[in-house]
Formats: structure tokens, C-alpha cells, sequence
């Protein structure tokens, strides 16, 4: 097993988990089987109970975990699917020593951060390296893992130290530093400054670790004078030393860094350049005269040829292509509750960018606050309230993603209440499914105190109720998650055809209210239609109205498993309806040939309105963050 460690210096937010992705999309462009590994250390046990606008959106997996987001780059780059255990937290590490301590296994010693926690570090990144998460039989060939936060933080020292021992421990020729850091351009002068990256590498140095390639963080390409400098101070060689400046869309990454000759720096670290020249110029005569010394030394052929071939990114540069030239727009209203920070919704603006490149449209997200389209916000700022009105009557779609917390649900329940009256394409997810129940029975039924009891636990007409098997003490993991299979009770339904009229699906979730199963007959007999349910036939999974060009909610988060070239069923559709195509695609035309005005040098692109400022992101991962939609360039 082969090993990359992708750490962070001088700030967070660089694009460690992009840069990582792209790492593994290189290697598997050259024939690599790769997994990934990401080590968050805080003490949390996982993601779960973690706010939004602190840490981002839960990713979700099959298994059910509730992780960091990178994972989620991962999983889109890669096409893998990881497990819980892939994702390392500081609160896992400390509880399964403390465990063990408990259990007696150490034997009476005193437990220690070194060796007990470092050991526990390294068996767990050895452990988990092994488990296959490409549906093929076996481990990976390499195993990529990113270190969360920046060189020098207190919390991520018995990382530092575990990984250190572990690089001395797997030997040379295994063990690859990838060391991202940030070259900052000062406008005054417009000279690119070395010396963040030097202090960087130095305090990696001092900890024990050494960095074998730098890439670095910049508004534009190195200049050469900075790389020598950078290779003279840091150690590093100048051709060791890449340079990951703003690019259009992040898809751009594993190609800037193939074109730079990232992954013969890495091979020749890994020691699979030897390998590589092998298969090209000497495995006949190694076959023929050396097979018993290959035996002895017990030289894996099947690798040697794996691995001896230029990457093949030539897929992966068409779609890029593609999202760079897109001219026609799209326009989704996403309603939510955490509009000030994108990284809130990630995977369900990457399902968007996935639907909108494959309908060859220009992504523009219209950010609506759910509270600014309420009465009381009318009567505060009325100005805000006009603003966000405009905004989601000029959408194409409207999208009401999943969240927590009562604040700003009357908002969504305008929201999906103008989408059903005005025949707008809606998708709602989670509570976005929840809320377009409730505007039904409240509207269409006349109940008008119809709610969920989630925020009213005494409405005599509880629409939404808490899920008998839920933990109302326990946060953390009590949820209904992960993937979970549904079953359509309506062949000719919209959702069942987008699938390709599969007779069931299997998606992620994380709910722990559902639809009231005793209200559904009342619903469906105004034409509220269930057309997907859990095995039980009990647990509402997709509503749909059928009188709607399309009008669908779902109790899961298809966006978990969208991939750039496999664009989620459900985004898809909202997509395809948005722009006037739907009965194209179900008909089961491709999504692709929809474009009728060609293409022109237009930018993909996620507008952004807050108030008129500008998103925050956490971790700079989104594909673009404008404020006006003016085009000025993109930071991954």
C-alpha cells in the first residue's frame, strides 16, 4: 500500500479536500486504484451535531455516517464510495483507546498519548487503507489522505506526531508529503511573497515531517524566480513544485495539475516511476531472463502494467470544456435557512452544476433567504422582502433544501405555495418535502393549523411527525440515515421514469420526522400522490403532483449521490423542467443534446445574493463564488 498525506500551512480555506480529490483523480487517471482518508481533529466523534454555518453541510454516507464534507469531493471525483471509518476525528481516536483502557487491554500501563493514541492512529489509517471502495475485490493501490487544519494547530500535534512515525514506519518509497500552502500576491506591489510557505515548511520540518511536493496557492502561475526560491529555502525541487492558481470551475484542478507533471513527481516519490519505465521499455526481457527474481522479490506485474501509462483524463477534460463554454442559463431559487455561508449546501449545488452541464445550461443560483419572504420581514425591511420575492419569481425553478429549526419555514411554505399555483418546477428535499405537505394540507384540505410537530408538538393536524424509533435525548447518530431502499407505488410517475423506470432506489438519508401516515389517505384523495414509499409501505419516501409540470419532494438527499458524470435523477429533472425539456428527458432522450443555441465563451456560474454582499465559504470549495454574477474569475 502506497501512501499521499495532503496537509495545509499559513490559513485554512486553500482547498486541501480539492486538491486531495484531484491528487486521487490523477493517480487513477494512471491506473491507480485509490481511497481516501480524511482526518478532521476536533473532538467531536463525527459531523452530526455540528452547525452548518460552522463546519459546512453533514455529508452522508451508505453506512449511514455523518462525516465532513470533503468526503463528499471524494466521492464526486473519485466515483468511490467510502465509509464512516474513512473519516477520522480527534473524539473517535480518544474513544476507542479509552475503550480499550476500560476493556483492560493495555494491561495496567498508563495510557498515553504516545505510544497508545499515536498507535491508534496509524492501525486505524492502516485498517481502513485496506477496505475496497471501488466495488472491485481487494485494497486500493494508494490510500490519499488529507490532515484537516493547518500545520502548527494544537489540536492536529498527536496527528502530526502519529503520521511522522507512520512515514518512518511504512519506509521510503511509500510515503508522499503533499504540502499545500499559500503564496500571496500583496497588490501594492505585485510581487508573489515566499515567505508564509517558508515559515509553513519549516514548523512542518521541526514536527518531523517533510514535505516531498509544495503546491501552491496563488492567484496565478509561479513565476520561476519564486519557484527557485521556494525550492532553495524549502527543500523541495523545483519540478517537485506545483502551482494551483484560480481557475474557471474546479475540474480544472486534476488537469493544471497533470499538465504541470504532478503525478511523475508523486510516482517517482512512491517509487512506481521505476515500475512505469518497466512496463514500457523491459518487461519482455524481465519475463524471459529475470521471472525468478521477480518471484523472489515478489514484484507485482499487474501493477507494474497498471500504473505504466500517461493518465487519461479525456473524458474528464471534455466535461470540463463543456462547463467552461455553457451560455444559456438556468435559474434555480434555492430557499434556505443557511444562505450566508455555500458551504451549507454543497453537495446540492454540485447535483445543480451536474444537472445544469449535462442539460449544457449556465448555472445561476438565486440565493433566497426563507425568512426575507416572510410577513414579518414585509413589515421590518420591507425592501428585503421585495428583493427576495423578485428574486424567486424570476427563478425558472425553485429549489427548498432539508435543515433544522422552525426559523424561516413559513417562508418555505410561500415558497413552495407560489411554486405549486404558478406551475414553477420544484424539487423539495427532507424538510423541503415536509413543508410542500404541509402547504397542501393547508391550503388544498383547509387545514389551516396543519404543521409538523416538530415546530408546533400541539397542532391538531400533525402533518409531520417524529419518527417512532428517534431519540428525542440523544442527538448524535439517532437519526434515520444512510442508504435506505424505495419503493415506487406508481410505475408511471416522474420520479419513477428519471430513475428509468426502475421498480425501487436506493438513496441516503438523515430525517427524523416523516410524513404523518395517517393523514396520507386524506392527502392523496386531493391529489396529493405518494408514488414512493420504504418497504413497510408506511414511510412516505416521494410526493408528487400530478397535475404539475413538475412538482416533487423527497424524504431522502439524492444530492449525496451525485457524480459529474452520473448527475442525480431528481436534479436532473428539476433541471430538465426549468428549461422546457422535461418530456425529452423522459422520454429518455439525453439531457446533453437539449442545448438549441450552440454554445459561446460564457462562464458557469453561481450567482450569489445576500443582501448584496458577497458568500462566505469555509473552505473555498465551491465552483464559483460571485456576488453580481460579473464573471471576474473563480476560487476553488
Amino acid at each position: 500500500m502506497k501512501y499521499v498525506l495532503v496537509t495545509g500551512g499559513v490559513v485554512s480555506g486553500l482547498g486541501k479536500g480539492v486538491t486531495a480529490s484531484s491528487i486521487g483523480v490523477l493517480l487513477k487517471a494512471c491506473g491507480l486504484r485509490v481511497t481516501s482518508i480524511k482526518i478532521d481533529p476536533y473532538l467531536n466523534t463525527d459531523a452530526g451535531t455540528m452547525s452548518p454555518f460552522e463546519h459546512g453541510e453533514v455529508f452522508v454516507l451508505d453506512d449511514g455516517g455523518e462525516v465532513d464534507l470533503d468526503l463528499g469531493n471524494y466521492e464526486r471525483f473519485l466515483d468511490i464510495k467510502l465509509t464512516r471509518d474513512n473519516n477520522i476525528t480527534t473524539g473517535k481516536i480518544y474513544q476507542s483507546v479509552i475503550d480499550k483502557e476500560r476493556k483492560g487491554d493495555y494491561l495496567g500501563k498508563t495510557v498515553q498519548v504516545v505510544p497508545h493514541i499515536t498507535d491508534a492512529i496509524q492501525e486505524w489509517i492502516e485498517r481502513v487503507a485496506m477496505i475496497p471502495v471501488d466495488g472491485k475485490e481487494g485494497p486500493a493501490d494508494v490510500c490519499v489522505i488529507e490532515l484537516g487544519g493547518v500545520i502548527g494547530d494544537i489540536e492536529s500535534m498527536p496527528f502530526i506526531e502519529a503520521l511522522g512515525q507512520f512515514s518512518y514506519r511504512v519506509g521510503p518509497g511509500n510515503f508522499c508529503l503533499i504540502h499545500v500552502s499559500l503564496v500571496p500576491v500583496l497588490s501594492v506591489v505585485g510581487e508573489q511573497k515566499t515567505k508564509p510557505t517558508q515559515h509553513s515548511v519549516r514548523g512542518l520540518r521541526g514536527l518531523g515531517l517533510t514535505p516531498n511536493i509544495l503546491a501552491c496557492r496563488s492567484t496565478k502561475a509561479l513565476e520561476e524566480n519564486v519557484k527557485t526560491k521556494l525550492s532553495q529555502f524549502c527543500h523541495v525541487p523545483a519540478e517537485n513544485i506545483v502551482t494551483l492558481y484560480d481557475v474557471p470551475n474546479i475540474w480544472h484542478i486534476p488537469l493544471l495539475l497533470k499538465d504541470q507533471k504532478a503525478h511523475e513527481a508523486i510516482l517517482k516519490v512512491l517509487n512506481l516511476k521505476w515500475f512505469a519505465l518497466l512496463a514500457i521499455d523491459c518487461i519482455p526481457m524481465l519475463m524471459l531472463q529475470h521471472l525468478p527474481l521477480l518471484l523472489y522479490y515478489c514484484i507485482d506485474i499487474s501493477m507494474i502494467c497498471s500504473v505504466g501509462r500517461k493518465p487519461d483524463l479525456g473524458e474528464w477534460k471534455a466535461r470540463t470544456k463543456i462547463c467552461d463554454v455553457l451560455h444559456d442559463t438556468v435559474k434555480i431559487a434555492m430557499v434556505g435557512k443557511y444562505t450566508g455561508l455555500s458551504d451549507a449546501y454543497l453537495s446540492v449545488l454540485k447535483a445543480l452544476l451536474h444537472a445544469s452541464v449535462a442539460c449544457h445550461r449556465k448555472l445561476i443560483v438565486e440565493w433566497v433567504a426563507a425568512g426575507d419572504l416572510e410577513d414579518s420581514t414585509a413589515k421590518e425591511a420591507p425592501d428585503v422582502y421585495k428583493a427576495a420575492w423578485e428574486l424567486l419569481k424570476g427563478a425558472d425553478g425553485i429549489l427548498v433544501p432539508g435543515g433544522f429549526g422552525d426559523r424561516g419555514v413559513q417562508g418555505k411554505i410561500f415558497a413552495a405555495k407560489y411554486a405549486r399555483e404558478n406551475k414553477v418546477p420544484f424539487l423539495g428535499i427532507c424538510l423541503g418535502m415536509q413543508i410542500a405537505v404541509i402547504e397542501f394540507a393547508r391550503s388544498i384540505l383547509g387545514l389551516c393549523d396543519a404543521n409538523s410537530t416538530e415546530f408546533d408538538p400541539k397542532t391538531s393536524n400533525p402533518c409531520v411527525i417524529f419518527m417512532p424509533e428517534g431519540s428525542k435525548t440523544h442527538m448524535g447518530g439517532t437519526m434515520r440515515l444512510g442508504s435506505r431502499r424505495t419503493y415506487f407505488e406508481v410505475a408511471d410517475c416522474k420520479s419513477a421514469k428519471l430513475y428509468g423506470n426502475a421498480s425501487y432506489v436506493d438513496e441516503r438519508h438523515r430525517h427524523r420526522y416523516e410524513v404523518n401516515p395517517d393523514m396520507v389517505s386524506q392527502l392523496e384523495n386531493a391529489g396529493l400522490s405518494f408514488v414512493g414509499r420504504d418497504e413497510s409501505g408506511r414511510r412516505m419516501e416521494i410526493v408528487e403532483l400530478p397535475s404539475h409540470p413538475y412538482f416533487v419532494g423527497v424524504q431522502f438527499h439524492p444530492e449525496f449521490k451525485s457524480w459529474p458524470g452520473k448527475p442525480s435523477a431528481l436534479f436532473l429533472g428539476l433541471i430538465a423542467a426549468a428549461c422546457g425539456h422535461l418530456e425529452t428527458v423522459l422520454k429518455g432522450g439525453h439531457a446533453s443534446s437539449l442545448s438549441t443555441n450552440g454554445w459561446s465563451n460564457g462562464k458557469a456560474s453561481v450567482k450569489v445574493h445576500q443582501n448584496g454582499n458577497a458568500m462566505k465559504s469555509s473552505n473555498g470549495s465551491l465552483n464559483v463564488l460571485y456576488s453580481n454574477g460579473n464573471g471576474n474569475g473563480v476560487h476553488y
